[in-house]
């Protein structure tokens, strides 16, 4: 097994940039208060205009108060949508329009999703022109698609679509990651520092089950249905499920964490891939994507289990 080295630990998220006071949009609130959103935070200065500390009872339960609580969770849904949005282009290499960047690079929920993504133009067949691209830096009808390149250049494509590779994709992964440091170049979609995996060089020609991830106890069932859904994985008939589009098929990881009572302790066990008709696959047959998600569900799952030391301790 190959994977992405201790880069993969590096988690890739924007910085908020500080706001001043005069930068906010303040809202008139009852008792004089005045009450804005400060990214995920609600603020409110008094009638003199000073900071608050906090925000006082009565002004949070107001009519203004509330409204500004139900906007924030409306926001933060869609910044989760906008990312979730771009992670599935990803995961399924599906060539992006043009003009539906154009189009969403307005909104500061989207750019925050997209901006520094690694993207590159798509051919008429729909295959990757890795030779060409880089950071996403916006797109205008003018110009094209803006990208710093590997060569820390400017440029700006001339094409209908692009495609945000899966960095199992990418031949140039390192560099990326390491221009991507130089130039302090952070992602709102986890592309570049995601672990990848790729087949083990002894793998067996005709292996259809990877059984490394195997024997991992829980305590209780429910310990690692909880860890499976809480990344994000669906949990149906004893399986954490991974599935992945690929040039057209769907190969869909399934890795055994048992079936049971919630509370009866369980094994982990084998990690598959079957296709659309649910025919377990050849592991050398599965794409390299649905490979590197399928191990990588089961590695995030097997490093929840019972511990040696934890053994001893009983």
């Amino acid at each position: 097994m190959r994977s992405s080295g201790p880069h993969a630990k590096v988690r890739a998220r924007r910085r908020e940039a500080p706001v001043s006071d005069d930068e906010l949009r303040w809202v008139e609130a009852e008792g004089g208060y005045a009450l804005a959103l400060e990214g995920d935070t609600l603020v409110c200065r008094n009638k003199t205009g000073k900071r608050l500390a906090s925000v006082p009872s009565k002004v949070k339960k107001g009519e203004v108060g509330r409204q500004l609580s139900e906007l924030r969770a409306w926001l933060s849904e869609h910044r989760q949508r906008c990312a979730g949005q771009v992670e599935r282009w990803m995961l399924r290499s599906l060539p992006v329009p043009r003009g539906a960047l154009e189009a969403t690079w307005r909104d500061p929920a989207w750019r925050a999703a997209l901006e520094n993504a690694v993207v590159t133009p798509a051919r008429a067949d729909g295959s990757l022109d890795l030779d060409a691209g880089g950071f996403f830096k916006g797109a205008d009808p003018a110009k094209g698609v803006g990208v710093v390149t590997l060569d820390g250049e400017t440029e700006w494509l001339d094409t209908a679509e692009v495609v945000v590779p899966h960095p199992i994709l990418l031949e140039e992964l390192e560099d990326y990651r390491e221009l991507a440091a130089e130039l302090s170049f952070e992602q709102g979609v986890s592309q570049l520092f995601r672990e990848t995996f790729s087949p083990p060089e002894d793998l067996e020609p005709d292996a259809r089950q990877d059984r490394r991830f195997a024997g991992g106890e829980f305590d209780e069932l429910r310990f690692v249905v909880g860890r499976s859904r809480s990344r994000g994985f669906r949990v149906s008939g004893g399986y954490a499920l991974c599935p992945v589009w690929e040039q057209g098929r769907l190969f869909e990881g399934r890795y055994w964490i048992g079936m049971g009572e919630g509370w009866e302790s369980t094994w982990t066990g084998e990690l598959l891939w079957v296709d659309q008709d649910d025919r377990a696959q050849k592991v050398s047959e599965v794409g390299p994507v649905a490979y590197s998600e399928g191990v990588r569900m089961a590695s995030l799952i097997y490093a929840g289990r019972k511990t040696e030391d934890a053994k001893e301790e009983e």
